[in-house]
């Protein structure tokens, strides 16, 4: 594989010349991307360093980052001495351009770009670089006059200039006057009489061709949070279509774990008759859940059955009798408006409820959060592709999404609760704002479509503008984040009685022949829901409880809905080979945490767990968005959970 590095230091000889008349330097380098990536560190820092103390130069700091050209990235990492009077730059032109634009320093560049035309392709900076292997930015001040000059021109304006405006495009400052003023300002006006004008090679490839596209997806990028993808939603298949009742299963088997935390433990015996809503599983800690019946009929099993997503787990297995007998303590809480906040804790925890929008984080929990809250929100993005069942779930039954939020909004003493819709949902939205027309404290929240919205640091912040600090809750800066499915069972619970016995899943995906939303019983067996579809169609066929990102591969389909499976799938086989990772940067610029994906597949080929530490792999979401825009198709995810395992093993 070619080593393309786009930068390479520039000859002794000119950095000699560099030195000369700048001193107290701060050096940076750019880690080179589009080569393969290894964790050691490259050269040219090292040389220039020595070189400047060949020279007497005093070195006030250095620093190595990663793709200097992504902003967002290096303000938050890089740290310039005030006592720093020079800025020397080991990077594309892209990174120089960038420093120059954001520190108050005069910035130079100390290596040349090569083998490269155009803007970064994957940090999709605002910044372009032509490659041209000529560059004027230290004559300059750190603008491009070849890509910023609308004519390319070289050595000094064309006097067409008005206002400030460029005559050929008036959109555009003039580059030569913002060059100009920045030169004065750092007092460099005389470097740039000195020089000699330099002829531009007009044999480069022109970047036009690339400025509108990388223009639309940068915009897109940085839209309410950092990062993030849009894949193809997939939508289509069942958004239109209304959630039907599933056909009535023969039997159940109902997992002990189907949430965070300890599993529940089975207080039915092999034999027993249990009716519908009776508890059959009491939960086993703080963090745990109660497991209940979905029908009525005979205990026949209580073994290891195959999990959806932990491989085996501990499972009731209940007969159907057919009568779905309600048990006794399925009743309605007589006086709703009386109920505290403990009392609604400890009704979540008896009935079962718990996240179903895949994590399964006890409810009961939630409701009780660690420090005073302002905001509850509810996460109505649904930003997996093809899942829609929450959709569903807000057109339908609108009215106990709402009680379910003012319930959480009165016991926690929130001052507002927030249901937040993304855009591609224009019929839940025009609901949603006609239901709450009415109330003072709830209101709707609409979200551009992206991926990853839903998760619940993504929406705090595209909803709220807060950031939930690293290893921190949603607690830590005021807010509850609930799921819609789940809220409308708490909403049930009261006014039912009924505990989280079943739920709305979308059965979905190009080779499922009928793509459906159903209400099913927690425990009916996922093959008999994909046969009630049609079945699956075509071959090379991956079927996925949950979505595409982050959802499991199921590689044997009797296995029982739970509580938090909001979708079956079954999509096309990813048929990728593995390729060494060429550092592209493409990872670091779609994840919504800010972190270096790159690293953790790396430091977790070399079980280097300290690194992955270092790197806050425990910050990661999992959401996929690396793996999903990987050039390498590396299965970064699969190495990232075995980063968090070794890690969570770590004394």
């Amino acid at each position: 594989m070619e080593n393309y590095t786009k930068y390479q230091l520039k000859p002794r000889e000119e950095l000699l010349e560099l030195l000369k008349g700048r001193d107290d330097l701060f050096i940076v380098a750019c880690n080179k991307c589009f080569k393969e990536f290894t964790a050691a560190q490259e050269p040219e820092l090292e040389e220039l360093l020595e070189l400047a103390a060949s020279q007497g130069k005093t070195v006030v700091g250095s620093a190595r980052v990663d793709f200097l050209c992504n902003k967002t990235q290096t303000l938050r990492s890089l740290q310039v001495p005030q006592e720093a009077r020079d800025v020397l730059a080991v990077c594309c032109g892209l990174g120089v351009q960038t420093l120059a634009a954001e520190l108050d320093k005069s910035v130079y560049a100390a290596a040349d770009s090569i083998h490269y035309t155009g803007h970064h392709g994957m940090a999709l900076t605002k910044k372009a670089c032509e490659g041209c292997g000529q560059c004027y930015l230290n004559l300059t001040g750190g603008i491009c006059p070849v890509v910023e000059c609308s004519k390319s021109l070289v050595n000094g304006q064309c006097g067409g200039a008005k206002d400030g405006k460029c005559e050929v495009d008036p959109s555009k400052d003039c580059a030569w006057e913002k060059i100009q003023q920045r030169l004065a300002a750092q007092g460099r006006l005389a470097e740039l009489k000195a020089q000699p004008v330099q002829l531009r090679d007009w044999s480069k490839n022109d970047r036009d061709t690339l400025k509108d596209t990388a223009a639309q997806i940068r915009a897109r990028r940085l839209e309410g949070y950092y990062g993030g993808v849009h894949p193809n939603e997939h939508k289509e298949y069942t958004e239109h279509l209304p959630l039907a009742a599933f056909p009535e299963p023969a039997r159940v088997t109902i997992p002990m774990s189907m949430h965070a935390g300890a599993p529940a433990a089975p207080i039915v015996a092999v034999g027993d008759h249990v009716d519908m809503g009776q508890k059959i599983g009491e939960s086993a800690g703080f963090i745990s859940c109660c497991v209940h019946a979905s029908v009525s009929g005979t205990v026949v099993a209580i073994e290891d059955r195959p999990h959806a997503t932990r491989g085996t787990c501990l499972a009731v297995v209940i007969e159907n009798d057919g009568k779905y007998t309600v048990h006794e303590s399925v009743r309605p809480v007589e006086d709703p408006d009386s109920l505290t906040q403990d009392d609604v804790v400890a009704l979540a925890r008896e009935k079962g409820i718990v996240g179903m929008g895949g994590a399964g984080f006890p409810t009961s929990v939630k409701l009780k959060p660690p420090k005073p809250v302002d905001t509850i929100l509810l996460n109505g993005c649904e930003c997996e592709p093809y899942l829609t069942a929450d959709h569903r779930v807000l057109l339908e039954y609108p009215e106990d999404v709402i009680d379910g939020l003012k319930l959480m909004v009165r016991i926690t003493g929130a001052r507002q609760g927030i249901i937040v819709i993304e855009d591609n949902k224009p019929d839940a939205i025009a609901l949603m704002e006609e239901k709450l027309a009415g109330y003072e404290d709830l209101r709707v929240c609409v979200a551009k479509t992206k991926y990853p919205q839903g998760a619940e640091k993504m929406l705090i912040k595209r909803c709220l503008g807060r950031q939930v600090p690293s290893g921190g809750l949603p607690a830590d800066v005021g807010c509850v984040v609930g799921n819609i499915s789940t809220t409308k069972a708490l909403a049930d619970a009261v006014k039912t009685g009924m505990p989280l016995i079943a739920r709305a899943v979308t059965v979905t995906g190009e080779h499922i022949a009928k793509p459906g939303n159903y209400w099913v019983r927690i425990g009916t067996s996922t093959a008999e829901l994909i046969a009630h579809c049609g079945g699956i169609t075509g071959e090379n066929v991956t079927v996925k409880a949950g979505g595409p990102m982050m959802g499991f591969v199921q590689k044997e389909l009797d296995v029982p809905i739970m509580k938090g499976s909001n979708g079956i799938i079954a999509v096309d086989t990813d048929r990728s080979v593995a390729q060494p990772c060429i550092q592209c940067g493409r990872c670091v610029d779609v994840c919504p945490m800010e972190l270096k994906p790159l690293y953790f597949a790396k430091f977790a080929d070399q079980e280097n767990w300290q690194g992955c530490k270092d790197y806050a792999i425990m910050d990661c979401l999992e959401c996929r968005c690396c793996e999903y825009i990987c050039s390498s198709k590396i299965p970064l995810v699969t190495k990232i959970k075995a980063g968090k395992a070794a890690v969570r093993g770590m004394k």
